[in-house]
This record gives C-alpha cells, structure tokens and sequence, in this order.
C-alpha cells in the first residue's frame, strides 16, 4: 500500500501513513488534523492553513471577514488591507498549538503592508507550522530515526480600494510541506511537497444609522487556497489544498465617542471534493468520483456529497464573535464556533482580549472546548501589531 501523505494529522499523520511514533501512538487521537478537527470523508493537504492566527479572530470564534480591519487583517481577508489608515506596519502572532495532544506544535504568522497611495495597499506574510522532534518507526518496528516536521506559506498580497466603501483583493502563495522527506517507503522514496495557490476577496462597509444607532455595517467575502495539488511522492497520489469559501458581516455600533460594539457572522465551506461511499471491489456506491481537475473540485463541491443536501449542509461551519472596545484601547472579546460532529467535530467557545499602547496593540485569546478530549481545549493565541503614523 503506498504512503497516504494528505497531511492529516500533526502526528497523527504519521500513524496513517504506516509510519509512526511511540509518542504519537499513546498521545494522539486517532484521525486528529493539523486543524485540530477529526477526520472526515473530506481528504486535504496542509489543514494548518485553515488555522486562524489573529488572536483578535481568535477569540471571536473565529469569526473575522467582515470585522472592521487592523494589522492582521491579511489572514482571514486580505481586501480589508486596503482600508487600513496608517500607511506603513506589521504583526507577529504565535500560539502553541493541540498542546494537549503532544507538546512542541507551534503555529507563527508574520505579515507586514505598505500603502501605496490612496488607493492601493501592498502586503507580505509567512505562516509557520513545526512539530518537536519525533522518533520514527516503520510497521515493522525498524527504527527510522528523528525527524522535525514542519509545513509553511509564504504569500504576496495586493488590494485596491474602489471609492470609501468597497475593496477587492488577492494574494499568492507557495507552500511547502516537508512532513518526512528522504525516507524509503512502499517501494518510493518521499520528498517535500509543494503548491502554488492564488486568494480572492472582496470587502464592503457603509456608516449608516442601524436600530437606532450609528453603526458600520460591512459584508465579506474570502476564497483562499485555490491552487494545484500537492503530493509526497513522484508518482503518489495527489491531494487537494483546503480551498475554502468563507462569507461574512458584521455591525459596529458606535455608542458614543468612547464606546464601540460589534457583532460578526461568518460562515466556511471547503470547495473540495467529499469522499463518496465505496464497495468492496472500489466501486462508487454513492457520491461522486473524487479523482477530478482542481476547477471541477471547486464547482462540483457544492453538490457532490454522498449524502445529499442535507450533508453538504453539514460541511458550513459556524462562527460567531462579539467585541466591545473602549476608547479604542482596550477590548473585550467572546465567540463561538460550531462544525458538524460528522465533518470534523470542532465545537467550542473563545474569549480574549486586547490593548493598544501608543503603536502598539497586544491581543490574547483563549478557547474552551465544547466536547470532551477536544485536542484543542485551552489553545491560546497571541497577537502583537505595530501601527505607525
């Protein structure tokens, strides 16, 4: 049987893949994702690009493509870049990651922007995912050796502004995931594997007055990781990147001078294939044929799950958040993120903070898991964003 590489598991990867560790083997739950879901019948590489980073995000449930706009803003909807009002800053954002399955995960994002005039914003970023030193054993219990798994993107992004109110952007992306490269396995020698993948996004806020108050109201829309497959092996199979569909709004209550309250929606759909019910002889029992073009994955997500509509309404994840700020200094953060238990299981609650001091602004995130043994119970996040005037 060839080596499965989908990059499925942080570790867990490892023991789908016929190889595996000691550590992994007593520690993480089977079928665990880099994005701290569960395995499902949706088979990607690199989850850990579905990870939000923002800290803001973070504890607002995930929920972020409409929210009003700051130094981080390039993760979750790269158009937003483009109404930022300094002209120049960046952000470090860090969280160790499923650290109670096993320690030594850690997921960093760098991401920095320049204004162009006006109008047009420029922007750069690195995403980093790296597992601890693990010792590998093949099936046989043949000793492979340590390995130090880590996975990165490295993205470009442009966004322009059309009038005070609307915005469209676009990032590009490498990726390379080098899970455990030079190793021999299933008659093939495996080797990092790399993507190239392109975001769209676009981005609209109108100051209106919204039951009875002054308010902003905004809607998003974000598609990222549409881009080529990725594979471990010269003639392995190929995996689908996490294309996802993200949409958005949010409204922003002034109260008064000092006083703001938002409250954001945002609802995601990967626009990859769902895995369709085989027979015993391999035969397609319900769903579709997974082995397909990247375009016709994306097009055809909407209507390919062996379930019907009722599971592809199971694949849109929830995610909700509230923010009040006060002075525009100090804020205060909650959310709530729900996925179907049969698409991934990641249910849970997020409560954060922040504080902004001169140029500076620091924001922490905390998440309660909703469903027991979540291996992303107490998963903090930290943001740090430099503004300069």
């Amino acid at each position: 049987m060839n080596l499965r590489f989908f990059s499925v598991a942080v570790l867990g990867f490892l023991a789908l893949t016929g190889i595996c560790s000691d550590l992994l083997a007593q520690l993480v739950q089977p079928g665990t994702q880099a994005n701290g879901s569960e395995t499902n019948n949706i088979i990607i590489a690199v989850p850990f690009l579905l990870i939000t980073p923002d800290a803001r995000a973070g504890a607002m449930g995930e929920a972020g493509v409409a929210v009003l706009p700051d130094g981080n803003t390039m993760s979750i909807n790269p158009s937003k870049v483009a109404f930022l009002d300094q002209p120049y800053g960046f952000s470090v954002s860090y969280s160790p990651w499923l650290r109670h399955v096993v320690s030594g995960i850690n997921l960093a994002y760098l991401s920095g922007y320049y204004k162009v005039g006006d109008k047009n914003t420029i922007g750069a970023s690195l995403r980093y995912f790296s597992v601890n030193q693990v010792q590998l054993f093949d099936l046989n219990k043949q000793d492979l050796g340590i390995y130090s798994p880590n996975e990165f993107a490295v993205d470009g992004t442009f966004a322009r502004k059309f009038g005070d109110n609307f915005s469209l952007g676009t990032a590009v992306r490498y990726i390379r995931s080098n899970l455990y490269s030079d190793l021999f396995a299933s008659g093939q020698n495996t080797k990092p594997a790399h993507a190239i993948a392109a975001d769209v996004s676009a981005y609209f806020k109108k100051s209106t007055v919204f039951l009875g108050k002054d308010a902003i109201l905004a809607l998003g829309i974000y598609i990222s990781n549409i881009g080529t497959k990725m594979s471990y092996e010269d003639t392995g199979p190929k995996y689908f990147l996490p294309t996802n569909l993200k949409i958005g709004g949010a409204s922003t209550f002034i109260l008064n001078d000092l006083n703001q309250f938002t409250i954001a929606l945002d609802l995601n759909k990967l626009l990859v294939p769902t895995q369709p019910i085989y027979g015993t002889n391999g035969e397609i029992l319900k769903g579709r044929d997974p082995d397909k073009s990247v375009p016709a994955g994306i097009f055809g997500s909407f209507n390919d799950a062996p379930g019907g509509f009722k599971e592809e309404v199971q694949e849109v994840s929830i995610a909700t958040g509230l923010e009040y700020m006060y002075d525009k200094k100090f804020a205060l953060r909650s959310g709530y993120f729900y996925e179907s238990p049969k698409k991934g299981n990641r249910r849970y609650f997020t409560v954060g903070t922040g504080f902004k001091y001169q140029e500076f602004n620091i924001d922490l995130a905390y998440l309660i898991a909703g469903v027991q043994n979540s291996p992303l119970a107490n998963t903090l996040r930290f943001s740090l964003l430099f503004n300069f005037l």
